[in-house]
């Protein structure tokens, strides 16, 4: 039995009920589904993706290992029916996901995974014996994280043969940071360490001066921070010690933040 988590922007009541009943037929077990809502699901299941794979590290123990599906996938017209869906391991945890560069970007980055092997539906249902009315219903259906990614973490999982094509994953340009995640505090988690240390002063988004502080609980109280997060690599985060820093400086996931330092504090 592994646990599973999927991560989805098909996440309304009616998608949750079926994802989780044929992945409980599948595996014996319903997943966590966790909701890629918000102005740029992308970015969030980016950062969200590198907090569950970093999750299975220091546990003291061997641990067991778990799977996640990732499914964001834009009907944009460069692929037939979507992007295709692919998978990789992270040491014995198994991804199973749509082939989106910015979804994989963190992963690439920090952990290092520059290759998927990204499957064919048809061809995948097809090699794994299923009569021809089904292939085509899997193939052609719009809910293909619902009917296929399902199956293709199932076969891994168990160590069947899958035809896969082994991809790199597309380097993106290193554009300025942005916001991945806003927590349930308003905290604002960016998407990556800005090499900032305690005592510097850095304008954030042209208009406010904020401190960098080694922890949240040395930041003021009602005053903004810029601190080590608790995502990521120890990601950079922009805080309001009781309250929203999302709020105050009008960011949402998606924004980028211009950061730069203004002077340093002796």
């Amino acid at each position: 039995m592994y646990p599973i988590t999927y991560i989805t922007d098909c996440f309304d009541g009616n998608a949750r009920a079926r994802l989780s009943t044929r992945i409980g037929a599948l595996f014996g077990q319903s997943p966590t589904i966790v909701a890629a809502d918000g102005p740029d699901p992308e970015t969030f299941a980016a950062l969200t993706l590198l907090d569950c794979l970093l999750a299975t590290s220091a546990l003291g123990e061997d641990g067991h290992p778990t799977i996640t599906l990732l499914n964001i996938a834009p009907r944009d017209g460069v692929w037939p029916n979507g992007v295709p869906f692919g998978y990789f391991w992270y040491g014995e945890h198994l991804v199973a996901t749509t082939f989106n560069a910015r979804v994989l970007s963190l992963v690439r980055r920090e952990l290092g995974i520059d290759r998927v092997y990204v499957t064919d539906i048809r061809e995948a249902v097809t090699a794994a014996g299923f009569p021809p009315a089904e292939i085509d219903k899997i193939a052609g259906t719009q809910f293909r994280s619902l009917w296929y990614l399902p199956l293709l973490a199932k076969w891994v999982a168990d160590g069947r043969t899958v035809p896969a094509v082994e991809t790199a994953v597309p380097e993106l340009d290193d554009e300025d940071p942005v916001v991945a995640v806003v927590d349930n505090f308003g905290n604002c988690k960016l998407d990556r360490d800005l090499g900032l240390a305690p005592g510097d002063v850095v304008t954030v988004a042209q208009s406010k001066d904020v401190t960098c502080y080694p922890h949240l609980t040395a930041v003021p109280r009602n005053s903004p921070g810029i601190i080590p997060g608790s995502s990521g690599t120890g990601f950079t985060e922009l805080v309001i010690r009781g309250g929203s820093a999302a709020s105050a400086f009008g960011l949402q996931p998606g924004d980028p933040v211009s950061v730069s330092v203004a002077e340093k504090v002796a």
